[in-house]
C-alpha cells in the first residue's frame, strides 16, 4: 500500500466541533492530507485555523447539530461551493467539566434531568442528524466515510476513585452519567449506517479516545496515568492519524468497526 491511499487530495470533509481542542486538530491533519474541509460549529474558529477560513480549502458554518435546518442549510452551501461530501467526523460534543456546578457533578441520585437531555442532545441526536443528513447525501453519491468520535468511557464506566481526591478535599464531585451514555450510543448507531449503506458505499466506523492532556490538576494525573501503559495522557496529534485513515482508502475495506486509540488504557 502506498503512501497515497492515505491522501484525502480531492475529497471535500465535514468535521462537526471543528472549533474545539481535537476537532481543531482533525481539521489541520484533513488540509495536511489534501482536503477541503467544511467546519461545522457554533463557536468561532481557534486561532490555528481563523487566517484559512473562508479560504480556498477550509470553510467555516454556524452549525446547530441538533438542528436539522442548520445541517441542510450548510450541507447546500457546501455542495455548491466544493462538492457532496466525500466524509465527515462527528467530533461536536459535550461533557461536564471539571469546574462545573454541584448540581453537574453530583451524586448520580440528584444528576440534572435537563443535563441529561442537553448532552444527550448533542452527543447522540447530533451524531444521528449529521449521519442522516451528509450520510444520505454521500449515499447518493455512492461514496464515503463517517468517523464517529467515541470514548473509553462510552465502553467503560468513569473510574470514580479517580476522583476521590477531590472528595477528600470536602468537594462533591462524580464523574456524570450523561457522556458515558451519549457516547456508548455511538457504537450501534454507527453499525447501523455502516450496514444499511454499505452497499450505496459508505462506510462508517467509530475511533475510541482517552482523555487528551488539558493541564488536569496534578492529583489527576497522579491517579490517572498508572492505568495508561503508555505512561501519559494523549495529545491531540496523536489521534490525528487514525481520523486520516478511516477517511481514506487505506481503510477501505473497514466498516462498522471501533478503532481503539487509548494508550492502552483498557488493555488492563
Amino acid at each position: 500500500m502506498s503512501c497515497d491511499h492515505f491522501s484525502l487530495s480531492g475529497r471535500t470533509i465535514v468535521i462537526t466541533g471543528g472549533s474545539g481542542k481535537l476537532g481543531d486538530a482533525f481539521v489541520s491533519a484533513a488540509l495536511q492530507a489534501g482536503a477541503k474541509v467544511a467546519v461545522f460549529d457554533l463557536e468561532q474558529p481557534s486561532t490555528k485555523t481563523k487566517p484559512m477560513t473562508d479560504g480556498r480549502d477550509l470553510a467555516y458554518y454556524n452549525v446547530d447539530v441538533t438542528d436539522r435546518d442548520s445541517i441542510e442549510e450548510a450541507l447546500s452551501k457546501i455542495e455548491i461551493r466544493w462538492d457532496i461530501p466525500h466524509g465527515i467526523v462527528n467530533a461536536a460534543a459535550l461533557d461536564s467539566p471539571p469546574d462545573a456546578s454541584i448540581e453537574e457533578n453530583g451524586p448520580f441520585e440528584e444528576y440534572p434531568e435537563a443535563s441529561w437531555d442537553k448532552v444527550m442532545s448533542v452527543n447522540s441526536k447530533g451524531v444521528f442528524l449529521c449521519c442522516q443528513v451528509i450520510g444520505s447525501a454521500m449515499a447518493r453519491a455512492g461514496r464515503g466515510s463517517i468517523v464517529n468520535i467515541a470514548s473509553i468511557y462510552g465502553t467503560l464506566s468513569p473510574d470514580q476513585n479517580l476522583y476521590e481526591y477531590r472528595r477528600k478535599r470536602g468537594e462533591i464531585f462524580y464523574k456524570p452519567v450523561a457522556y458515558a451514555a451519549s457516547k456508548s450510543s455511538l457504537y450501534n448507531l454507527t453499525r447501523y449506517v455502516a450496514t444499511y449503506w454499505a452497499p450505496k458505499g459508505v462506510r462508517a466506523n467509530t475511533v475510541t479516545f482517552a482523555g487528551v492532556y488539558d493541564n488536569q490538576d496534578p492529583e489527576f494525573l497522579e491517579l490517572y496515568l498508572p492505568k495508561v501503559p503508555l505512561g501519559r495522557m494523549a495529545a491531540p496529534e496523536d489521534y490525528t492519524g487514525p481520523i486520516v485513515f478511516l477517511l481514506s482508502d487505506a481503510s477501505r475495506y473497514m466498516t462498522g468497526s471501533d478503532l481503539l486509540v487509548d494508550g492502552g488504557f483498557s488493555a488492563w
